[in-house]
């Protein structure tokens, strides 16, 4: 017999779009944002967890492997397509579109992950940081402006968290039941 699964935990006031996939361990904290099209899943053999306030716009994947969760801190936004496997986002981070981060990579705080890039599994970012490439580098340390760009990012996507379940588009403290056939 398989043992149980375990179901995601959603934070009561989370937004959750009613066409993602949210399955498996995955917490999602308080006033997070998981737009359409986004996967997060936590079903195989470790967990996701999303800090308070994040967003994970559309078609954004986050996984795990079997032997490394995915952590997300607070205030992170994870841009449209990126993907994010088995590693390791400090907080105030922005992961950009279309970006890719490996098992095992450890990205810091306050970082920007440029669009494209691709942190391999050997990263170690450390904090405050620009990130290019593929392989990602840390090319510079953020501007105070880049770093406040961070903070109003944040802040938009609450608002569009906020606006959509108002619309009746995305749901909130809950993910979509699956889908039935």
């Amino acid at each position: 017999m398989e043992p149980a699964r375990k179901t995601p935990a959603v934070a009561p006031s989370a937004h959750v779009a009613k066409n993602a996939v949210v399955i498996g361990d995955v917490t999602i904290g308080e006033e997070c944002c998981i737009l359409f099209n986004a996967v997060l899943r936590g079903d195989c053999g470790t967990y996701i967890s999303l800090g308070d306030r994040s967003n994970v716009q559309e078609g954004a994947c986050l996984h795990v492997s079997p032997h490394a969760p995915t952590v997300v801190g607070s205030d992170v936004t994870i841009g449209h397509g990126a993907v994010v496997h088995g590693c390791t986002i400090g907080n105030r981070t922005l992961v950009g579109m279309g970006a890719t981060v490996l098992d095992g990579a450890q990205v810091g705080e306050s970082c920007l992950i440029g669009a494209g890039a691709l942190v391999t599994g050997s990263a170690r970012i450390p904090d405050g940081m620009l990130v290019i490439g593929s392989p990602a580098k840390a090319v510079r340390p953020l501007t105070e402006a880049e770093r406040a760009s961070l903070a109003e990012n944040i802040q938009e996507y609450l608002e569009v968290g906020q606006r959509l379940a108002a619309e009746g588009w995305l749901l909130t403290g809950a993910v979509p039941a699956p889908w039935q056939e």
